[in-house]
């Protein structure tokens, strides 16, 4: 069936080469997900740690960034429908979305954390450290499941991550647990005595989802990833926004 393929083009163009033909780099993210990319109520404009990130990538690689808000329910299939180019979004890196995707290396790392009063003396070390105490998580996230799995915790979970904290500042709480990302950016814009603690768990990689097939695309994100990390660039995104580098791995 050779004359089914006439007219068509042996390889379709590497993505690098359609994004700098267009100028733009098409970037899909959330939107309301504060610190990592949400509106800015005073400027009606993005923000955000995956905002800064983004426009950063598109500097390095040359073209202006347009974003496209989607919600996260669909966000992965607008890419496998050819919507946008990339997704900055916290998406993590795993095999089974490795099987649809190809990703850049991570820009950010996270992981379970737990959080204490600033003059906490247990040091618990571990969930296991925590059996008889009582500790604080989010209804229905993974957490919560994390807690509930380590016999003899006393959990207690919270629609709210601010109620949390307070209780846990007021002695209601003997820790909480909570992403690292989160945790750190929850300490950042705090004024509680509250403080980070262990990191209890494993680490959890982000990286920025593409289309298979565009190994050059791929080299120039991860070079330009590689940049910014080595000229500081990338921690100073981090430490505006989290008052720590999460851009490493722990």
């Amino acid at each position: 069936a050779a004359w089914a393929l006439a007219g068509a083009p042996a390889t379709a163009a590497d993505l690098l080469a359609t994004v700098k033909a267009r100028g733009t780099l098409k970037v899909a993210l959330e939107g309301t997900y504060p610190p990592f990319n949400y509106k800015d109520q005073k400027s009606g404009q993005l923000a955000g740690y995956d905002v800064d990130v983004a426009r950063l990538l598109g500097a390095r690689l040359g073209v202006k960034v347009e974003f496209v808000t989607s919600e996260w329910a669909g966000i992965l299939a607008g890419l496998a429908a050819h919507k946008y180019d990339v997704i900055v979004s916290q998406v993590g890196i795993n095999p089974k979305r490795e099987q649809a995707f190809d990703f850049s290396t991570p820009y950010i790392y996270s992981m379970p954390q737990l959080i204490v009063r600033k003059d906490d003396a247990a040091g618990y070390k571990s969930l296991a450290d925590l059996k008889g105490k009582k500790l604080g998580v989010g209804q229905g996230s993974v957490y919560e499941q994390q807690a509930k799995a380590v016999p003899g915790i006393d959990v207690r979970s919270y629609a709210a991550a601010p109620d949390t904290m307070s209780d846990l500042a007021s002695g209601r709480l003997d820790a909480a647990l909570n992403d690292s990302l989160m945790s750190a950016y929850l300490l950042k814009i705090s004024r509680l005595p509250i403080k980070a603690g262990a990191r209890v768990g494993a680490v959890e990689r982000m990286g920025i989802p593409f289309q298979k097939g565009n190994p050059e695309f791929k080299a120039a994100l991860n070079q330009a990833l590689a940049g910014a990390a080595a000229d500081g660039s990338l921690t100073a995104i981090s430490l505006k926004w989290f008052g720590a580098d999460v851009s490493k791995a722990p």
